[in-house]
């Protein structure tokens, strides 16, 4: 497939000029591939093949759908207990020693203990049918969404699992007169998107949190098609777009083809929203195959696309940032193509990939979601039958010899 990186300059033609100036988009144009440039300098990753270590009581995870790092490099991730298969959850059915499912909520230190463990239903909160995404803000607060048929809230916790807010109203998207039954729940149906409701959400993928104006980026997400913006403590909405900054607009567009672009909304799922040093929110418009950022207002910027011949699920899941004082990279999940891509961030250049499709440490099965600590190593989630959380050691700068390159072990070289 063809890595291509476009970054539009909307100036291309008077006619085409007018209508994009109407949509209030001014950018510069190019495409080209995603090649390696032979002599540049790229991040470089290593797997660590022993974290986390073993977690306790014969705990498994389910399908992990989330991963953050917070101002102490804890690592969190959150997993959907509820997909532990029933031939692995034995000694939770009573018929044998092993395993149970783990708690949702997992809490890490650096060396990969496990310190808290928590999560899942209880009183005076809906936990989603199908929790996703996870998020711990300057306040130690953590936020929880849920892409499953009813979920259209958000949650938010103490670090040690007390309830302290649900934003939005579980089931708001329901149907006038749909049945509430399993069988309407587990096929989503019965459910329906208005992204310009000012009240509740529509499957949340992920929440991201600025610090400085205490407001929470939502990636609204798997029936919605916007970004919203809350304020953090009341959850009273403040402002939301659509792609390219336009009014959010639910009317279905057609399935995705290979290379299509310009698409005026975003496709399902919108799968992350976050900010980056310079205030710029990125968002991840998975199946669209493309990245696009914009200002806090929502005002679009620029955009790029990535191997869009990317079907199904699509190439870009979820980013995290480099921890240099400009974030100079942009480390992006791609769970179709089973990879990490390393991004200039200012250009939006591809500049490496590592990672490959496998069950073995390095290798992906589902990479979902991506974060970073204070020394820059990365943390993956997997889901599908991927279910786990792996860590890549940052081991400094090195020379790029081509754009693939493979998995990130210390025998490939």
């Amino acid at each position: 497939m063809k890595n291509i990186l476009r970054s539009r300059n909307f100036a291309i033609g008077a006619s085409f000029a007018v209508l994009l100036g109407a949509l209030g988009i001014s950018q510069v144009a190019f495409q080209s591939k995603a090649v390696a440039q032979v002599g540049a300098t790229a991040p470089k990753f290593e797997v660590d093949p022993f974290w986390p270590k073993p977690l306790p009581n014969h705990w498994v995870m389910g399908m992990a759908i989330g991963v953050w790092v917070d101002n102490n490099d804890h690592i969190w991730m959150v997993h959907r207990a509820n997909t532990v298969d029933r031939t692995t959850n034995q000694l939770q059915r009573g018929l044998g020693e092993c395993c149970q499912a783990a708690p949702p909520v997992l809490e890490f230190d650096e060396a990969g203990n496990l310190l808290h463990a928590w999560g899942g239903p209880g009183q005076g909160y809906d936990w989603p049918e199908s929790n996703h995404g996870i998020f711990v803000d300057h306040k130690g607060n953590v936020w929880i969404g849920g892409n499953g048929g009813p979920d259209s809230h958000i949650l938010k916790f103490t670090q040690d699992g007390k309830f302290l807010m649900q934003y939005g109203k579980a089931g708001a998207r329901r149907k006038a007169g749909a049945a509430a039954d399993a069988n309407a729940e587990a096929s989503q149906a019965g459910f329906a998107a208005n992204s310009n409701d000012p009240d509740s959400f529509g499957r949340v993928a992920k929440v991201f949190v600025d610090a400085k104006a205490n407001e929470a980026y939502v990636a609204d997400g798997y029936l919605n098609h916007r970004v919203a913006v809350i304020d953090a403590d009341t959850g009273k909405m403040k402002r939301f777009w659509g792609a390219y900054g336009n009014k959010p607009d639910d009317t279905p567009l057609p399935a995705y083809k290979p290379g299509d672009k310009n698409a005026q909304q975003f496709r399902n799922p919108v799968h992350c929203a976050d900010m980056s040093v310079d205030r710029m929110v990125y968002v991840c418009d998975r199946v669209n195959d493309r990245l696009q950022v914009f200002t806090p207002e929502g005002k679009f910027v620029k955009e790029m696309y990535y191997k869009t011949n990317t079907m199904t699920d699509g190439s870009v899941w979820d980013i995290a940032f480099s921890k240099d004082p400009q974030q100079k990279y942009i480390f992006m999940a791609d769970g179709v193509n089973e990879q990490v891509v390393v991004i200039d961030r200012q250009t939006l250049t591809p500049v490496t990939t590592f990672g490959d499709g496998g069950n073995h440490a390095g290798e992906f099965h589902g990479v979902h979601s991506i974060a970073i600590d204070s020394k820059g190593n990365l943390f993956t989630t997997e889901t599908y039958e991927g279910r786990r959380i792996q860590k890549f050691i940052n081991k400094g700068m090195a020379k790029v010899v081509k754009f693939d390159q493979g998995v990130a072990r210390p025998d490939n070289k």
